[in-house]
């Protein structure tokens, strides 16, 4: 508890003063970061086209050569009966 009360203290003696004092490569820093975050996002992004793409190419296939909307023959012939 004593050390946040002391961080707290640095904090307020921080910002007591006119302008506080801010790391001189803050901003490089952050340009940084937000660059780093972008590159992730779109690569996940190209991953996540990229998947779905490889998906449909491997349904229609799928589609092609199974042909479901096609009812199988059936195996066996019903019983004759009758004449």
């Amino acid at each position: 508890m004593r050390r946040q009360g002391q961080k707290e203290e640095q904090v307020r003696r921080m910002l007591d003063v006119p302008h506080p004092q801010v790391p001189a490569d803050l901003a490089e820093r952050a340009a940084e970061q937000g660059g780093r975050m972008l590159r992730r996002r779109r690569a996940l992004r190209a991953l996540v086209v990229f998947v779905l793409c490889v998906a449909v190419v491997a349904f229609t296939v799928w589609v092609m050569i199974a042909e479901p909307w096609h009812v199988p023959p059936a195996d066996t012939t019903p019983p004759l009966d009758g004449a």
